[in-house]
This record gives structure tokens, sequence and C-alpha cells, in this order.
């Protein structure tokens, strides 16, 4: 008897099942691929979404211009002065509408577009080779205040403060610190009892110290000092020299200075990045 031979079908099965599970797996993965990119090109920047305020930052005669979102803080505005200028953020003294405070952001500060920022500031070396004198002649001039009696008190102060207020002087308040307001400090008066007014020009680094006769341009980075001393009996109201030479002799007084305005005078002047 014949034995007739089987035909052979079930290998070719496994070959078509192999190709069918190799393309449902390549579909799959192409899937799986698809759905990857597509989550990979929908992610958004963080940063991107945040309301940002276009500003200008003036430094060194050079104007940058800087898109940064309108929460972050000063110091982080410093950190992208610093990407542009090179100035490091220890190094800058940051302006507007008075010094720049480093712990709020740009919405609490009210900073808006346009808004222009000035900035003041050299390198280090730069700084302690002229502030280098300067500390010297602080450190004088402190050792000399413990030695005398309070400045109010000093015959060439009584003179002006026996004459009482100013008229016009401007609203004090004790115990509080505000920034300095856009309109000149006024309603003082200076060592010979004269009127005398306070503008500071942040744009040229400049105080202009006015009075009725003239009114003197001082570069700020000339002044070597501040000195202020509550007045007694108005302590809401404070006598305040400007250093303007390596002296006492080169001190120019001013008295009935508002209390609320007297650290952001020095900040602005002497600036908080100086060391001393």
């Amino acid at each position: 008897m014949e034995t007739v031979d089987q035909p052979k079908v079930a290998e070719p099965l496994v070959e078509d099942a192999e190709k069918s599970d190799e393309g449902s797996t390549s579909h799959t993965d192409a899937g799986n691929a698809t759905t990857q990119d597509s989550s990979i090109s929908n992610g958004d920047d963080a940063d991107d979404q945040q309301e940002k305020v276009d500003v200008k930052i003036i430094w060194n005669k050079n104007k940058y211009d800087l898109k940064i979102p309108v929460d972050s803080t000063g110091a982080t505005l410093k950190e992208r002065i610093h990407s542009l200028t090179g100035l490091p953020p220890a190094m800058q003294k940051v302006m507007y509408k008075g010094l720049l405070p480093e712990d709020k952001t740009l919405r609490e500060i009210k900073i808006t577009n346009g808004a222009k920022i000035m900035v003041v500031g050299s390198t280090i070396n730069d700084v302690l080779a002229v502030n280098t004198p300067k500390e010297v002649v602080q450190q004088e001039v402190k050792a000399d205040e413990n030695k005398k009696e309070p400045l109010c008190r000093q015959k060439q102060h009584r003179k002006v403060l026996d004459k009482g207020k100013p008229d016009d002087i401007m609203t004090a308040i004790k115990g509080a610190k505000e920034r300095l307001p856009t309109v000149p400090l006024s309603g003082m008066f200076n060592k010979s009892g004269g009127k005398v007014r306070l503008t500071f020009k942040l744009e040229q680094d400049q105080l202009w110290i006015g009075t009725k006769e003239r009114t003197e341009k001082v570069p700020m980075g000339s002044i070597k000092n501040v000195l202020s001393e509550p007045i007694e009996g108005h302590d809401d109201y404070h006598m305040m020299a400007f250093q303007l030479g390596p002296t006492e002799a080169s001190q120019y007084w001013v008295y009935w200075v508002p209390a609320q305005f007297v650290d952001a005078i020095k900040d602005t002047i002497l600036g908080k990045w100086q060391y001393f």
C-alpha cells in the first residue's frame, strides 16, 4: 500500500502568524511613538506662559532691552542685568524711583512696559580703588562722633533748629521707611537757615541741592558719607549732612528731613552694595 504524503500547511500558517504579529507590533509601536511625540510637542515652557514686562536697562551710557516676567524679584532682575552687562549683582545699584528692593517683585514695585531702569556700578577693582579712602574717612568721622555731644545740641546747629519748623515743612512719619518720592524733598533749612530742597536725579546719578540763589549738582559718587540724627523733641524729623569732601568742613547740613525718607536717601547715595 502506498503512503500518500500529506501537504504541510502548518508552517505557512506560522509564518503568516509571525508576520501578522510583526505587523501588529509595528503598528502598536508606531502608535506609541505617535502618542509620545504628541506629548512632547504639546509641552510648554512655564516661563513662556508668565506675564512679562518690557523694560529698558541703562548702564554706563549703554541701553539694553529686556523682557522679564513681571513676578520676578529685584534679585532676579539683577541676575538678568548681570547676563546683559557682565556687572555682578553685588556691584549693581539699580534705580527705579529710588533704590530698587531685591525682595519685592516687579509687579509690587509697579514696573510697567517701557520703564527705564538705571544701573550704576563698576568693576570690583574700580570700586576698591575709589572706596578705600572713603572707608577710612567714615571710620574717622564715626570715631569723632563718639567723642562729642549729640549733634542737635551743638551751638552751630541750635541756631538753625531754634528757628523752629519751616512753614512749608513736609509731613513726617516716625518709625516708617518709604521710598523717595517722585517730587523733590522740600520745606527744609540749610546751615545758614535758608530754604533748601533736594532733587535726586537718578539718570545722571546726581543729587541737586537747590536754594533760592542757586542749584548745586553733586555727583552721588563724590559724596563721602551721609550722617543723620533725630532732632530732640521732634524725632519724626532728622538733621542730615552730606560730606562732599574729606573733612567735616565739607559737610552740607540739611535740617527737618522727614524720618521716613532717611534710609532711602542713604541707600540711594551710598548704595547697599558698598562694603562699609
